[in-house]
């Protein structure tokens, strides 16, 4: 926030340390977590098999039936994995980081649409074999004749939507309240494929075990995402009441948003994570945006800086004070925790300053300190001014780099130019993501070891 903002929010935040806790070791709880999804998937394949026998297999369609029966299992289970890395549970998204869960949800996402594409196919060859059938005949049949079998298919279309909009390709060419649409209907897809599958498999009928299992698991994941996706903030919101107390104009078409609310060094976030906001007035509250934090919580102050993209962020510059806001969150492990050392470089490009700024604020007082704010020019340098006088109170260095990037280059030689002891240090770098990527990449070739940079992506 600009130094000439009324509210008494400082640029030097005095941060309790009794407002979160370290994040756990990222190794053990993806230890946990690969050895939890392991054993589930290795249940849900014995209680498949065991659901057949000899004279099943060998009837007429058997082996076809078969494979379609299991590759429908594996299916549902993926679906729940799938779901579960993105569920937003607190101490997985701190551990691990958002954007590390979501790039596991894009990878594992496509292989419950090719399971399901299986399932169709082969219990439909394996039925039609059975009833000694025609292929059409038979998907008729299945579809006007089976329970339930019209909301499976209409949960698979859903599904498959939703595959199909993950796409980055796709992703670029639609807005974020499209594509979040499209995605909040897959949870009633998998209420269409819980259905299906308990009332109809041949896995589940006359086997307790079986129903018992699957029921446990669809129900659990069920509670997990009602409770951080909808109970948590619900109370978080409730608890902090949140509202707005002034929109600040930074220049080069970007704002700080500045909240009070209470109770807010009971709120575990840490500098550097971002949090779901939804602010109630018409036409905004019914969507939630990732922003980060551009300051620490100060008393019962807490602000985030937001450039205008001409979406969401577009109404911000004109929010009105007094209007309440709900919170999710936080999120993220871009945290003073996940550092390997005390020495630092801050990288922060555009309003990716505000991050750093948050991130830099909450560093330990001994921590030896390099800010680094690039920009296309000196009016896009955002929060400088605010960062600077935190940066001189640490005794740390302040580097501006503004101008044209064939200008101004960020290469492995520049970096160790500007921060002769760059290999040495944990880097953290927020920006767009070219410019994080690239910079990335630049950074392992200065001799900085892939585990001390650190950089979370904010695309969906």
């Amino acid at each position: 926030m600009s130094t000439h903002s009324h509210l008494g929010v400082s640029s030097v935040l005095t941060v309790s340390p009794s407002r979160r806790q370290p994040a756990q070791r990222r190794p053990l709880v993806v230890s946990v977590l690969a050895a939890a999804a392991g054993l589930g998937l290795g249940i849900t394949i014995a209680l498949g098999i065991a659901s057949e026998s000899a004279g099943t297999l060998s009837a007429p369609g058997g082996i076809a039936t078969a494979i379609g029966r299991m590759t429908g299992l594996l299916a549902a289970y993926a679906m729940v994995v799938v779901v579960l890395l993105v569920a937003r549970v607190p101490p997985l998204e701190r551990a691990i980081g958002q954007d590390r869960l979501v790039a596991w949800h894009r990878k594992l996402g496509p292989w419950p649409l090719y399971l399901l594409v299986g399932h169709a196919i082969f219990i439909t060859v394996g039925y039609a074999r059975a009833a000694h059938d025609g292929l059409l005949h038979q998907i008729g049949r299945l579809l006007w004749t089976y329970p339930g079998m019209l909301a499976a298919t209409a949960g698979s279309i859903l599904l498959i939507a939703a595959g199909v909009t993950s796409y980055r390709l796709a992703r670029r060419r639609m807005a974020y309240e499209t594509w979040w649409s499209v995605h909040l209907y897959s949870y009633l897809a998998l209420f269409f494929a819980f259905s299906h599958q308990v009332d109809t498999g041949a896995a589940f009928v006359g086997h307790p075990l079986a129903r018992t299992w699957w029921t446990a698991i669809w129900v659990g994941t069920l509670a997990t995402v009602v409770a951080a996706r909808v109970g948590l903030p619900i109370w978080r919101s409730l608890y902090h009441r949140l509202r707005v107390v002034e929109v600040v104009d930074e220049g080069a078409g970007t704002v700080s948003v500045v909240m009070e609310g209470r109770h807010l060094h009971h709120l575990p976030v840490a500098g550097g994570q971002f949090l779901q906001w939804r602010f109630l007035r018409p036409g905004m509250w019914w969507q939630a945006h990732p922003y980060s934090l551009s300051a620490v919580p100060s008393g019962n102050h807490l602000q985030i800086t937001v450039k205008d993209l001409g979406d969401h962020s577009s109404y911000l510059a004109r929010i009105r004070p007094g209007t309440r806001v709900a919170i999710e969150g936080p999120y993220g492990a871009f945290t003073p925790d996940a550092r390997n050392g005390d020495r630092l470089l801050l990288v922060g490009a555009g309003v990716g300053s505000a991050p750093i700024r948050a991130l830099l604020q909450d560093l330990p007082e001994h921590a030896d300190v390099v800010v680094m704010l690039r920009a296309s020019s000196r009016h896009e340098l955002v929060l400088s001014d605010a960062i600077g006088p935190e940066v001189r109170r640490r005794g740390g260095r302040m580097i501006e780099l503004p101008g044209p990037r064939q200008h101004v280059p960020l290469d492995a030689a520049a970096l160790r130019r500007l921060v002769p002891d760059v290999r040495r240090r944990d880097a953290y770098v927020c920006g767009p993501e070219a410019f994080t990527d690239a910079l990335a990449g630049a950074l392992q070739e200065a001799g900085v070891a892939a585990d001390r940079i650190h950089f979370e992506s904010f695309a969906f």
